[in-house]
């Protein structure tokens, strides 16, 4: 039960290091103040769909690794 749970919880920390690096910064930079007016238009409603998306799935992974590590933790005493 240990080795299985150890497994799922290194699986959850990989995806959430990738779904954390895969969102964006809250502040664009530079990239906001160069970027046209349309495509910073039409472009926010698409990127604030996929950051809402990475959101929540960021959620559910940091909940899924607390829970396992609490039941890592536990059934290897």
């Amino acid at each position: 039960m240990h080795t299985v749970l150890t497994i799922a919880l290194v699986v959850v920390s990989i995806a959430l290091i990738i779904v954390v690096l895969l969102q964006s910064g809250k502040s664009a930079g530079l990239s906001g103040a160069i970027s046209g007016g349309a495509e910073q238009l039409f472009g926010k409603q698409k990127a604030r769909g996929i950051d809402l998306v990475l959101h929540r799935i960021t959620v559910v992974l940091a909940v899924l690794f607390f829970g396992l590590t609490i039941a890592v933790s536990y059934f290897g005493l």
